[in-house]
């Protein structure tokens, strides 16, 4: 059972999904945070319909490129786990402009870069304190889920080996293929999760990065292969299987590894 779990980017695609799946479970977490940047926005109308039928889910103001915003959904979250701790945060907030290697820009680059990467960052350092209470509060858990858990959503586009098979001339995301690929100077998000793997372990959090899926969300267009719901799905499965041997490595929606 999870106690406590945070989503960002919650208010559409499979942000959206993924709260609906965890809120249908037959033994619910006791406080879901589905947070995301306006959640009075015109974009947040099924996020509040669905909050307004359930007390445990918790909308939460959250932009992951604003470091106050950051800061002051920390104080939020605390107030209602308070000693228990944060038990799973999914870092799903992306951004993908369909820009290809002709025509991508630095602005392109630089924004791109700040919500995919630095934003996962900076929410993981700010909720990691509440990450670790959850890992000290379950310490006779394994590894897990059911201890504490780093979910980076990130994507088979930041594959290196794989770049042949995936590059598409008509959808080549140049911006945000690179953003999943480059984080000080070498790598990116799925960096980040191996650095986040190395460096939580000792305090009993997991952190695993998942492809979800090539998926019918408005990043991901109708081409798309994969329905919300069938990828939010394999995320769960995935979640309730992870244990010490998927630390630090990227996996897709079926649990199947991904070489970086």
């Amino acid at each position: 059972m999870i106690s406590s779990v945070l989503v960002t980017g919650s208010n559409r695609g499979i942000g959206l999904e993924l709260i609906k799946k965890f809120i249908a479970k037959s033994q619910p977490p006791k406080k879901i945070f589905a947070a995301c940047r306006n959640p009075d926005g015109p974009r947040s109308e099924e996020l509040r319909d669905l909050a307004s039928k359930h007390s445990n889910i918790v909308l939460l103001p959250l932009d992951v490129t604003d470091t106050d915003s950051v800061k002051g959904a920390v104080v939020e979250v605390e107030k209602h786990v308070k000693d228990s701790g944060l038990n799973l945060l999914i870092n799903n907030a992306g951004v993908m402009p369909h820009v290809n290697l002709d025509k991508v820009d630095a602005d392109d680059m630089i924004d791109t870069f700040k919500t995919n990467v630095v934003g996962p960052m900076q929410v993981s350092q700010a909720f990691y304190p509440l990450l670790k209470k959850s890992a000290e509060s379950n310490a006779q858990k394994d590894l897990g889920y059911q201890r504490a858990v780093l979910l980076n959503v990130s994507s088979l586009l930041g594959s290196i080996e794989q770049t042949s098979l995936t590059f598409n001339v008509e959808l080549q995301a140049i911006s945000y293929r690179i953003s999943k690929l480059l984080f000080f100077p070498q790598a990116a998000l799925n960096m980040l999760t191996r650095l986040q793997a190395e460096s939580y372990k000792k305090d009993g959090v997991l952190c695993t990065a998942i492809h979800p899926g090539w998926v019918k969300t408005e990043m991901g267009t109708e081409k798309a292969t994969l329905t919300t719901d069938e990828s939010a799905t394999g995320i769960m499965e995935v979640l309730s299987s992870l244990s010490e041997k998927h630390n630090g490595i990227l996996v897709n929606w079926e649990g199947s590894v991904i070489p970086w």
